[in-house]
């Protein structure tokens, strides 16, 4: 799904935010990115979803090798990923609905069936009443949770959240792992970038660990806990 060999980069002439990585993520697995604020979650992240090009190395997603990729074939790569970006994105002349049907209309998707997964997926996240609400009238808890379940509507090959429980309480922080965790179930390989330690220390799931600009994997012990969520609207 995800292959980083000796991976670096370099923002103009600062200094390396990712050194020499390298990693493979299998599909259907679920991964959380730690480490320090600055470490470099994000651009890490960047480079899985080509919003950047690494400085030197190999970066492949699903077989192919971004750096031999056209600009025309971007569209149907970032197709297959789902992302919850840190601010968020939302279209703010769309209501909430709206915003989280694009990736069904994109993929043509019918009417009728857009609206009931929507539905079902913002009641899932704690927002029924807010269905026709405007980005500019929701709080960044609520903005973000439409932001996520527009990034998991289609049921993505991979997701890619970053920080996605940094706005909301403890109790929707689980469900929405337990929503990120229903999807997984369903094929889609999961990363999740947190610095919520708690949080983290939930679950099971391995752990890309990134320290001093290079990045190691965990594996804990334990158990964690599970729950189910809605279904979702067809790729």
């Amino acid at each position: 799904m995800v292959l980083f060999d000796q991976v670096s980069v370099q923002y103009d002439t600062g200094p390396q935010v990712l050194k020499d990585i390298s990693f493979t993520l299998a599909p259907g697995s679920f991964h959380f990115l730690v480490g320090r604020s600055g470490a470099g979650k994000s651009s890490l992240l960047k480079l899985m979803y080509l919003g950047l090009r690494p400085s030197s190395g190999l970066v492949n997603l699903f077989g192919r090798d971004v750096a031999t990729l056209s600009r025309a074939d971007f569209p149907a790569i970032r197709r297959r990923v789902g992302v919850v970006f840190q601010d968020f994105r939302l279209i703010e002349h769309l209501s909430a609905l709206d915003n989280v049907a694009l990736p069904l209309r994109v993929a043509g998707v019918r009417e009728a069936d857009i609206r009931r997964h929507c539905s079902e997926l913002l009641s899932w996240v704690g927002l029924a009443d807010q269905l026709n609400a405007l980005p500019a009238t929701l709080s960044g808890g609520q903005q973000q949770r439409v932001a996520i379940a527009r990034a998991v509507i289609a049921r993505p090959n991979l997701l890619l959240a970053d920080e996605p429980t940094g706005n909301v309480d403890d109790v929707i922080g689980l469900r929405l792992m337990y929503l990120f965790e229903e999807l997984n179930k369903l094929g889609t390989t999961v990363v999740v970038a947190t610095h919520n330690d708690a949080l983290v220390s939930r679950f099971t799931h391995r752990q890309l660990r990134l320290e001093q600009s290079s990045v190691r994997v965990f594996d804990p012990a334990g158990a964690g806990p599970g729950q189910a969520a809605p279904g979702m609207g067809a790729a």
